[in-house]
């Protein structure tokens, strides 16, 4: 149980951040400037994009574990009222629409369904969006909204069965407890098809790294959906509903739209046309030692290690370059936890001669995606998963 969510202290630290930016002294995210930090309740220090609604960013030094800790998973509200606190005596999960019954289940009722469990990156859709060029508006994300958590849960197949579909359903809604400051800000509720919540990984979660759900990540219960962007993975939840028919209000349509082609991309600048929802996660690779500018030392033996991921396709190999891709070498890849999680690659390396030297690192998954060099553009940020460069110098 989470009666209380330290409120005092989470609104001391988000009225701090606040007074920051009021008074000038916190840089726009807008234009990518330098971040704050800051430490939110069960959070360790985390960059802060915006404190209301809380975007707060993981710093990339906190990837080099396989499994991010609870306390570094980056946080990503839509709503400015975000809950403090819950009370499972009280909170129940609403299930009901097109159904044969409706359900409220608790949380004892939740984990009496089979629990299940795998490891899954959770990413925002805009994890990168600083980087286009031309700019887009939107949080300014560098690379650190991301993770990779195990999860545990209940299969939202066998939720919705238990309540028992009635013929003709199309999409199933979910919705939490967060709401906007006023009463024109459409509340954050997303769908999936009904075919994709009958898959078996779909999951209402209510552990993360076998520990309950942080309040910020969204507690007590959050759908996932892995291999997917995480504007899906609702948190907070409260309802879920079975649709007779298409669910198309703001944050489905227009919200998180993409370019209707393969590449989910368009001419920078120019204006998109036919659009389709955001959905399976691109390929990536990023290098997280050595970080950007570091210095080493020549003819000293240097660790290059990252991580890479797929939308559920696993990954079949990682290529590393030192000499910004004119050559490149197969990275030794680490544990794997499965098609939905990432996994670490490394590659030994002794720079021989001094100077600048750019790293580059590029990911193919199971099924023989890769990733691009260029940057594909689209208006709304998304789906960044370019060949990176980490330039370093050596003396």
């Amino acid at each position: 149980m989470k009666e209380d969510f330290s409120r005092r202290e989470f609104i001391k630290t988000a009225g701090v951040i606040t007074a920051m930016a009021a008074l000038g002294d916190m840089p726009s995210s807008l234009f990518g400037s330098e971040l704050p930090m800051a430490t939110y309740p069960e959070k360790t220090g985390l960059l802060v994009l915006t404190s209301r609604p809380p975007q707060l960013e993981t710093p990339m030094h906190l990837f080099t574990e396989l499994i991010t800790p609870n306390n570094a998973l980056f946080v990503r509200w839509h709503l400015a009222n975000i809950p403090l606190s819950v009370d499972l005596n009280e909170w129940r999960l609403k299930v009901g629409g097109n159904t044969g019954k409706e359900l409220s289940l608790s949380m004892a009722d939740l984990k009496k369904f089979e629990k299940i469990s795998y490891t899954a990156v959770l990413q925002c859709a805009g994890n990168g969006r600083s980087f286009f060029e031309p700019r887009v508006p939107g949080g300014q994300w560098k690379n650190g909204a991301m993770g990779n958590i195990t999860w545990t849960g209940a299969r939202l197949r066998d939720i919705l069965n238990t309540a028992g579909l009635k013929p003709g359903s199309v999409d199933v809604m979910f919705n939490g407890l967060d709401s906007g400051s006023l009463p024109s800000v459409p509340d954050f509720k997303k769908s999936l098809p009904v075919d994709k919540t009958l898959e078996e990984d779909i999951m209402v979660a209510y552990e993360m790294n076998g520990e309950p759900l942080t309040m910020l990540n969204g507690f007590p219960a959050r759908i996932i959906v892995p291999g997917w962007y995480g504007t899906y993975w609702v948190k907070a939840l409260s309802d879920i509903t079975v649709l007779g028919k298409p669910f198309e209000e703001f944050w489905m349509k227009p919200a998180y739209r993409i370019p209707d082609n393969p590449c989910g991309c368009i001419p920078s600048g120019t204006t998109q046309g036919r659009t389709v929802p955001i959905n399976r996660m691109t390929t990536r690779s990023l290098i997280i030692t050595p970080s950007p500018d570091t210095t080493i030392q020549k003819n000293k033996p240097v660790e290059i290690m990252g991580v890479a991921f797929s939308g559920g396709y696993g990954i079949r190999d990682v290529i590393v370059s030192t000499d910004g891709g004119k050559t490149w070498s197969e990275a030794r890849l680490g544990q794997d936890k499965g098609k939905y999680s990432w996994i670490q690659f490394s590659h030994s390396w002794r720079p021989l001669k001094t100077g600048k030297y750019t790293l580059m690192a590029k990911a193919t998954n199971s099924i023989g995606d890769s990733q691009p060099f260029e940057k594909l553009w689209n208006p709304s940020g998304y789906l960044l998963n370019n060949v990176e460069k980490t330039e370093i110098n050596v003396i």
